[in-house]
């Protein structure tokens, strides 16, 4: 798997994971979830992320994820 689909999978999981806190813990785990889409906005504009920086050092290759297999 390459970064970039590696990077869309743990923001799945991340957004996932915060409604089921919100829904199950409290519903201040909503900003959470608004925290997460704000990174996501930010790194679309300025391409700073620091998930893929840190995916990178972990060995992920970049790649396109639209690419064929």
């Amino acid at each position: 798997m390459n970064l970039d689909r590696t990077i869309f999978a743990f923001a799945g999981v991340m957004v996932l994971i915060s409604v089921l806190l919100t829904w199950y813990v409290s519903h201040y785990f909503l900003w959470f979830t608004v925290f997460i889409g704000l990174n996501l906005l930010q790194s679309a504009f300025t391409g700073f992320c620091p998930a893929a920086m840190i995916f990178s050092k972990l060995g992920f290759k970049t790649g396109c994820a639209f690419q064929g297999k």
